[in-house]
């Protein structure tokens, strides 16, 4: 126990305040459009974020709750990968979305009338998710399990995060037809397609 206590603390003095910072500013903006876009209009995610608001729709488990819970064998697989610092950002980022989603869904919706437009919702839905996932990734780490999983691919094997994004937001797409209008779908493929794309472009920074 001693040993792991002390591997902790190491761990965390390697952490820089600048990635830290763009964690925790990333899970929040998540947050905010988790909570107050998608979980009301009918406009879903795709990958961890969307099968969160799938059990959310057929058991009335909060996200707050089923994002902790989903995330723990991706971040695992994330951390052979990825190293000890990349399960110290995510640890930090999953707890600060959990925690601001808890707070901010006392309040949602922020915005009653955007949620009647599905078309602005998509966007907006994208804008939010993609900037939020792509400063956490920026940072190190990944606020939900596809995150995880896409860092951990990409890192592996090369594959274009963008595209690793798109299948499994297709693969959580197709199940939310259960509960989601076949129209509304078509709203929720265009904000995965941006939301993913927005999270790749954000990522070149690091590489410039």
């Amino acid at each position: 126990m001693k040993r792991l206590v002390e591997e902790f603390r190491r761990t965390i003095r390697l952490l820089k305040g600048t990635n830290v910072l763009l964690v925790l500013v990333g899970s929040l903006i998540q947050a905010v459009g988790i909570c107050n876009i998608h979980a009301f209009s009918d406009v879903t995610e795709g990958g961890a974020l969307g099968l969160t608001l799938l059990i959310y729709h057929w058991m009335g488990i909060s996200p707050a709750i089923t994002s902790l819970l989903l995330n723990a064998g991706c971040y695992l697989l994330g951390w052979r990968m990825l190293g000890k610092s990349f399960l110290a950002y995510s640890a930090i980022s999953v707890c600060f979305y959990s925690l601001c989603y808890s707070l901010l869904e006392r309040f949602a919706p922020l915005w009653p009338g955007l949620i009647t437009s599905p078309l602005w919702c998509a966007l907006l839905g994208a804008v939010f998710v993609g900037v939020g996932a792509g400063l956490s990734v920026l940072g190190g780490g990944a606020p939900a399990a596809d995150d995880a999983l896409a860092m951990s691919l990409n890192k592996r094997f090369g594959w274009n995060i963008q595209n690793i994004y798109l299948v499994s937001d297709l693969l959580v797409l197709v199940v939310s037809l259960t509960y989601i209008p076949f129209r509304r779908i078509a709203y929720s493929l265009l904000t995965v397609i941006l939301s993913g794309q927005i999270v790749g472009w954000i990522q070149r920074f690091e590489k410039k």
